[in-house]
């Protein structure tokens, strides 16, 4: 089939690089000309693991193309595909303006009978019949428009791999052919499909995502909990998770959700339930527990230094979660501010999102590229991002390299056991604190 996807990031750039893989005709259309060129060179805009091999790969096969032309993206094919942003309004509601804009210029280029409009931005309810009423109000060539309704399931640092291995596709449309010809599209994924209503599949999105989120944060406030009571969370964890009502994914304690969706949906969702007069407790607890969340590093900290004035820091992890660059919504950038608020001197480490800090912090952080750069002479560490180069970074190195080794573990990247056979003084989620025999505490 031929395939126009509108917008190159996270979800249309894999999108679009994964259909091509299984034999469709694709053209990602984006109004950034400096980005297509980028893509047209097999330069990735953004990191995600495999991706550059297969967009260079589809690229020689032509069976993959970037444009940021309308008319060559929106004149002929079988199905197009919204797969912009919708940032969060001040008010937590879903900015749908790239949206209008596309479907805009869809009324404007289109040039068939008929085409399919598939929906795979994060959209409120009812999004999909105003995307089907803003093409047809000003289409200028008679054509039948077939809107469907076709969230993604990403995660960032994983994507290519959730898109050929899903757990379900769902579809959403009230148009058999509509619904048929993407079981079509999909079929040599043999993923398991789900049909339903339109507004099903726009709600079916935002209730997987908010119910993630309150996995998280409950999985937190346990871990609150079990500090104060002597518990282990990862015992506590390991004992629900096994419960096959439950489910073991998503149960590990640490300092929050970040990243483009997970804050952004829970947000919309409150937003949505409050726009039919109904108000969604549950998620707005989930939601300032994860608010809260990243500020327990800062206040285990100052058990050890009392203030952060003039204290030599040092950050690991700026990413909201490994295997990305993305620093939207990231725990590290929480953590940061506050220190630099209270006059630390921070450096800061992180294998790959460092670029995209810059664009936030500036040089108000010193960056390093190394663990053992950023930590030296430093009086405290915190982890915030559990990269496997922090996982697999030796805990005897903090004594070797820090002047005075407190490290604080917002991830539990290691085991309280070798902390205190080491003597060091070590405090993470949800489990026993060590305090080294001698510390200087300011």
């Amino acid at each position: 089939m031929r395939i126009t996807i509108a917008g190159t990031g996270y979800v249309g750039l894999v999108t679009g690089v994964a259909l091509a893989e299984i034999g469709h005709e694709v053209i990602c259309y984006d109004i950034d000309d400096e980005k297509v060129n980028r893509l047209k060179e097999g330069i990735s805009p953004i990191y995600e693991p495999g991706i550059d091999q297969l967009l260079v790969k589809n690229q020689l096969n032509n069976r993959l193309s970037f444009s940021s032309d309308c008319s060559e993206a929106y004149s002929t094919p079988d199905i197009i595909m919204i797969a912009v942003g919708t940032p969060e309004k001040e008010d937590g509601s879903a900015n749908l303006s790239y949206v209008y804009q596309v479907a805009k210029d869809i009324s404007k280029y289109l040039n068939t009978q008929q085409a399919i409009v598939v929906t795979k931005s994060t959209v409120p309810v009812g999004t999909n019949r105003k995307v089907k009423q803003w093409i047809e109000e000003e289409i200028d060539f008679h054509s039948k428009i077939h809107i469907v309704s076709n969230p993604e399931f990403l995660r960032e640092g994983s994507a290519l791999y959730d898109t050929f291995h899903g757990d379900r596709i769902v579809i959403g449309s009230e148009d058999e052919e509509a619904a048929t010809k993407m079981e079509e599209l999909y079929s040599p994924l043999n993923i398991p499909i789900i049909h339903t209503d339109i507004e099903s599949a726009e709600m079916i999105k935002y209730a997987s995502n908010a119910f993630l989120a309150t996995k998280i944060s409950f999985i937190n406030e346990i871990a609150n909990i079990c500090e104060k009571v002597g518990a282990n969370i990862e015992d506590v964890s390991k004992g629900i998770g096994m419960d096959q009502r439950i489910g073991s994914k998503f149960l590990q304690a640490g300092i929050g959700y970040g990243g483009s969706c997970f804050p952004k949906d829970t947000k919309a969702l409150v937003q949505l339930a409050g726009d039919v007069k109904h108000r969604f407790h549950l998620l707005e607890a989930v939601i300032n527990v994860n608010n809260n969340q990243p500020l327990l590093l800062l206040k285990k900290a100052r058990n050890y230094v009392g203030s952060f004035k003039d204290v030599k820091v040092a950050v690991l992890g700026l990413a909201f979660k490994p295997n990305t660059d993305d620093i939207r919504e990231s725990a590290a950038l929480v953590v940061l501010k506050h220190l630099l608020n209270e006059g630390a001197q921070v450096n800061v480490y992180d294998p790959i999102a460092i670029a995209n800090a810059r664009k936030v912090l500036g040089n108000t952080v010193t960056y390093y590229e190394t663990i053992e750069a950023a930590i030296k002479d430093t009086e405290i560490v915190f982890i915030v991002t559990e990269w496997k180069q922090v996982k697999e970074f030796p805990l005897r190195n903090y004594l070797d390299l820090m002047k005075t080794p407190i490290v604080i573990d917002g991830r539990n990247c290691y085991e309280v056991k070798e902390a205190a056979a080491l003597n060091m003084t070590y405090s993470s989620i949800g489990r026993e604190s060590v305090t080294a025999a001698k510390i200087e505490i300011k």
